[in-house]
Parts: C-alpha cells; structure tokens; sequence
C-alpha cells in the first residue's frame, strides 16, 4: 500500500464544502441507490444495520489528525466511516452496503461479526478476560491442540503473541538461538513486520526506516511475472546458494519467505523454487520459516497453509490476521525439539494467548470446518480468478491476474511491454468501485497492484458483482 493522503487531507476532504458525507442527509440516502446511481445491482443481503448515530466523517477526521499519529493513511479522498460489518459486507455513517473485497488486509476470514466467533468472545469475556499464562486456563490449551492438528509433521509446538510482526520477530530470534548463527536470507519484495528484526527481513524499502538492521540478505525475488527468470524456479533458487557461499559463514541462521507475498503484490513464488530453496539452507545449518499471516489459514483455498501448495514443511511456521478473524492474536508453531531454546531464559507474552483471543481463534478454526470455507475460497477463488483474467483479455491496462483462492492480484499497467505501474490510474480506479458499492486494497512496491482478499464466505454472486463493477470501473479510464 502507499500513502494516498495525509491525516490533514483526509480533515480537509472530510471538511469540504459539498463532499463531507454529513450533509448527506437519511432521506436523501434512502433515496439514492444502494450503490450508487447507474451502478450494477448489489446481491440481496438479508441484514440492516441499526441507525448510526455516533461520530460522523468530519469529527472523527478532526480527532484522528488532532491526536493520532500522522503516520496513518487511508484510502480515498473522501474517507469511509465504517461504522457496522456482516460477514462479506460493510456498512457506512449513513446505512450504505460495501461488498468487502479487501476483508480487513487479508484479516477477516469467517466474516465480518460472524455469530459463532462472537458468542465465543462473548461467552469468554463473562467468564475471564485475562489472567495470565502463570496460571491454568482451558481456552489457550484448547486452541493450540487444535492449531498443531493442522499442521504437517511434527509441527506440534504453539507460542502465542498478538499479531504477525511479534510473530516472525519470534520465529527469527528461535531460528538465531537454535542455530547459533545470525544470518537471515529473505526475498525481496517481502514484507515480514515493522519491528527491528522483521524490518530488516521485509525486502522493501517503502517499510524500512532508517534504523539498524543487521544480519539480513535479501535474495532475487522469484517473480513469475517482473522476474529476470520468469517461472523457473530453480534459476531463481541459485541465488540463495550464492547468497550463502558469498555473503556468509558459509552457516545461516535461517530463511524467511512469505508462499504468495501478500504486501508485496499477491506474488506467487515461481513453481519450484521453495523445495530447492529450502534444501539449499538447510544444508547451510539454517531452519526455515515459513510466514503464513497472509496466505494462511485456508484463504488459498487449495491448501489450509500456503506452503503445502510448494510441497514443503518448514521448521518453523508463522501466523496471525485470520486464525483471529479480527481478533489481535498471532502464532509461532515449531518443533518440540527446537520450541526447547526459549527454556535457555524465560521466555513471557503477557497477552499472547490471553482467554478471549484463543476462544476466538478457536471458533474461527470451528467455522472453517463446519461451513467448509477453504472449498468455498478454491471453487469462489477459481471463479473469480477466472473472471479477472477475462477482464485481462477486455482492459489492457491489466498486466497480470495471479493468486490463489481468495488471494488474488491484479496488476495494472500503462504499457504491457514494458510493465509500466499505473500508480495513478489504479486510485481512480479504486474510487470509482468505491462508489460503486465495492471495497478492494492495493499494494505491491509500486503500489498499483489491486488485492482482493475477501472473507471466505464471499460468493459467486459477489464475484459476479465484483466484476461487473471493475469493468465499468476501468472503462472510465
């Protein structure tokens, strides 16, 4: 993502003359298509949300540029109050319905509010909020017997944190301790975290500040579709031996690779490049780690982890976004034997794993299975996959359609020979589909990659919808 417009742009958006949504008033509204006029029709949703009537787009933006830190972004020049959710769909200040195609950054899974993840914060909340991990609790034991059960090998080993940045930080000071090296190898282009470890993995200078980082060796980025190797994976894999033979001891601590790098652009790994990859490191005396914050937790609908789609296991397997469905919570999953490392000192997470997040992850695990969401992201996911590569055929400002499941990119280029990003282009796009009643994010380095991660419980409809507005979206060009 990249910055679309300061904490005062978006007050002064908020406050201008004729564009500030507070003067829309209900009836007008009412009035007014649900997804604005000319627009296709939006899917029948049995939901209405009660009346908003808190904070409205003005003061919110006036507080949040008064007290917040001007690091914070947004999408649009005119910024959405969200202000109620049900499982794919949003609702604004003023009742209208958003088809949510961008699911909180690849975060909300089951769906937004989803009845059965709310009764298990609720019900845990009566009962405790947080203790802490010194005594007993059923909630954290029950969650990590259930995570383990989705893992391959003997993946068997749970640290909670709260989200995906603590994660990884963790999973690369375990891979330093058990080894004994210090040397990371990541890609370029990914994106791990914004603390001092996982800053210096992140492949991208746009989250990199000036700070020191060390220990890090970023290898070519195996892109398929801006890669000097195209798909050939194991051409790509080269590089971490040299990285090896060149840049270090000749001994790694470790590598880190997201399976489809989600900040990055949705990029999958070429075909081939993980299972030579990771042969190479841990020849090396390096573990591997695979960051699952995004591709996890069945989004990729194939798999219910991304790097089973690559036909590895990694020793050491990093979580966050999904497992919670909103709720702050990540994981580290490793070995019994490498998990022993933390016992050298005492290892403590004050909230990781507290009740209520472990409750909470642990019904999402429960959805996944009962409403049999990882097969509605593959057969919704290759519906929509296949929608947006004949979209591709129609616009060719579309470079590239690539993901799987319901974790899919769509590149938009000025110039298909020469890969030319359309920065500009894609905002207009977004705003136009905004208003439209359709919600995506962007990313990649260039930040003109559009990424669509919605909830899983997304449907054909939806992606139907989803579509024809793109369509028309791209034709105001």
């Amino acid at each position: 993502m990249q910055r679309l417009a300061s904490s005062r742009r978006l007050l002064q958006a908020a406050l201008a003359p004729g564009r500030a949504h507070s003067s829309l008033t209900a009836a007008a509204v009412a009035a007014a298509p649900e997804n604005g006029a000319g627009a296709p029709k939006m899917p029948p949703f049995a939901y209405t949300p009660p009346p908003y009537d808190g904070p409205r787009v003005a003061e919110i933006a006036q507080k949040r540029a008064q007290f917040l830190s001007p690091s914070l972004f947004h999408f649009y020049d005119r910024p959405l109050n969200i202000v109620d959710g049900k499982m794919q769909y949003l609702f604004d200040e003023d009742g209208r319905r958003y088809l949510d195609a961008f699911g909180g950054i690849a975060t909300v899974c089951c769906g937004h509010c989803h009845p059965d993840v709310i009764e298990a914060i609720v019900n845990q909340a009566k009962k405790i909020q947080h203790s802490t991990v010194l005594y007993l609790n059923h909630a954290i034991a029950d969650f990590a017997e259930a995570l383990a059960a989705k893992m391959p090998g003997d993946l068997k080993v749970v640290f909670f944190t709260n989200s995906g940045t603590e994660a990884n930080e963790l999973a690369l000071m375990i891979a330093r301790l058990y080894t004994g090296c210090h040397d990371i190898i990541s890609l370029r282009n990914g994106y791990h975290g914004n603390a001092a470890a996982t800053m210096g993995a992140t492949g991208q200078c746009n989250w990199k500040f000036n700070v020191v980082q060390t220990g890090v060796h970023h290898a070519l980025n195996p892109d398929p579709y801006r890669g000097a190797f195209g798909s050939d994976g194991e051409k790509y894999a080269r590089d971490i031996q040299e990285t090896i033979d060149y840049g270090t001891t000749g001994r790694v601590a470790g590598f880190i690779s997201e399976a489809i790098q989600g900040v990055g652009g949705i990029v999958e790994l070429a075909p081939g490049y993980l299972p030579v990859a990771y042969d190479m490191v841990r020849k090396a005396g390096g573990l591997c780690i695979a960051d699952e914050v995004q591709a996890g937790v069945a989004r990729t609908g194939s798999h219910f982890w991304g790097f089973e789609g690559h036909g590895v296991i990694p020793d050491i397997v990093t979580m966050a976004k999904g497992i919670g469905n909103g709720i702050p919570i990540g994981a580290v999953v490793t070995t019994p034997e490498i998990a022993k490392v933390l016992t050298r000192r005492s290892y403590f997470n004050t909230f990781g794993g507290n009740p209520v997040s472990t409750a909470a992850g642990h019904a999402v695990l429960k959805v996944l299975e009962k409403e049999k969401l990882q097969e509605n992201a593959f057969v919704v996911g290759s519906y929509l996959k296949d929608q947006l590569n004949a979209l591709k055929e129609k616009h060719d400002i579309i470079g590239d359609v690539r993901g799987k499941g319901l974790l899919l990119g769509v590149e938009l280029v000025t110039d298909r020979q020469k890969k030319t990003p359309a920065k500009a282009e894609i905002a207009q796009v977004m705003s136009h589909m905004k208003d439209m009643g359709v919600l995506v994010g962007k990313g990649g380095f260039f930040g003109n990659v559009f990424r669509v991660t919605p909830p899983l419980c997304f449907s054909k409809e939806d992606s139907d919808f989803l579509i024809e507005v793109m369509d028309i979206a791209l034709s105001k060009l």
